[in-house]
């Protein structure tokens, strides 16, 4: 391996605005991928760990980051999957069990085994040391957990698919979005946008639910049929009954009641963000037309290269805006700000 220490930018302690800094990378394993970093999306999450707004503590200092793509500089002696010059994505998690049903399932992602579910960031590896994330130059990773990025999609719009774009196709698939069903994208963020996207080549009648109509071209741009304001009141009388699925990408507590009310009978309401504080679901708005509230949490393996793949072959990548590192937390600040569109990547090159 020719890389020990590298680059990177951490958040040294809770609140504190991240700093260019170094770690070091574990040396490379017999399965192990070397990857040259290119380029790291910028999600939510990554602002709510080095804030410590989900109560976990975390472990500081912390390099966030868990939408990675870059090119893989060297291989252990045992990989078989890639080979050096190969376009590769790391996405929220690094490892896991392998042994429970979920693991076995290709469920990775809901891991019940001893180890769990191993962040790409902020959690603790099969070595007992912190994981850090994609805001450095480069990362060691097992090659069962990497994942190869289609030669059709650019490495920095293919970073945010790696989080944004398999957290909304996972529920897309699962709920089995296309052609007759009727799926809404509550807010058209980060995530949002790439539900639009996604929902729209599946075949899906896609329909916005947004604050305002502040970014209605830009919804019916990506794809979107509909695009409604839920700050008319209208809009849940016009609407009520209507979808089959409905995602909610936002990170706040919207009132879900109203939103249930939306859905036809039988319909499911996902809840993709998460809001630091729970939400309150009335059973009635349950009970009356079976319908149900659910959540879903990025996808496993298989199903994270089959969104890739499913991507390439639509030609499906994320709106970006590429910066330097050392305007990551100007871009926090952005981000927090709804000042994006749609997702911030990190040109690591930069760091």
């Amino acid at each position: 391996m020719t890389h020990t220490t590298v680059h990177a930018y951490a958040a040294p302690a809770p609140k504190a605005p991240l700093e260019r800094t170094t770690i070091v990378r574990r040396a490379l394993g017999a399965h192990d991928v070397l990857i040259d970093i290119k380029y790291a999306g910028i999600c939510h999450s990554d602002i709510h760990t080095a804030r410590a707004e989900w109560g976990d503590g975390g472990h500081f200092p912390v390099v966030p980051g868990h939408e990675i793509a870059g090119v893989v500089a060297e291989v252990g002696s045992a990989v078989t999957r890639y080979a050096p010059g190969d376009r590769v994505g790391v996405g929220c998690f690094v490892d896991s069990c392998r042994e429970c049903e979920n693991c076995r399932a290709g469920l990775q992602q809901y891991c019940t085994g001893e180890l769990g579910m191993v962040g790409t960031y902020n959690a603790t590896g099969r070595d007992g040391q912190p994981t850090q994330g994609g805001y450095s130059t480069h990362v060691v990773v097992d090659e069962n957990y990497t994942l190869r990025i289609p030669d059709s999609i650019p490495l920095d719009a293919a970073a945010p698919l790696l989080c944004a774009g398999i957290t909304l196709y996972s529920p897309l698939a699962h709920w089995q979005a296309g052609p007759g069903k009727k799926v809404a994208v509550v807010g058209l963020g980060g995530l949002g946008h790439m539900g639009v996207k996604i929902a729209h080549a599946m075949g899906a009648e896609v329909t916005v639910l947004s604050q305002s109509l502040r970014k209605k071209d830009d919804g019916l741009r990506l794809g979107a049929d509909h695009y409604h304001a839920t700050s008319d009141p209208a809009t849940f009388e016009a609407l009520a009954g209507t979808f089959d699925l409905i995602l909610n990408t936002v990170s706040a507590d919207l009132g879900l009641d109203a939103y249930l009310g939306l859905l036809r009978t039988g319909g499911t309401l996902v809840q993709l963000g998460a809001p630091e504080h729970p939400l309150a679901v009335s059973p009635f708005a349950l009970i009356a037309a079976r319908k149900s509230f659910a959540g879903s949490m990025i996808g496993g393996i298989p199903e994270t290269q089959e969104m890739l793949d499913f991507c390439g072959e639509h030609g499906i990548v994320s709106e970006i805006e590429v910066i330097r590192a050392d305007q990551i937390n100007e871009a926090y600040e952005r981000v927090l700000a709804s000042d994006v569109r749609y997702r911030f990547v990190i040109d690591t090159a930069t760091i």
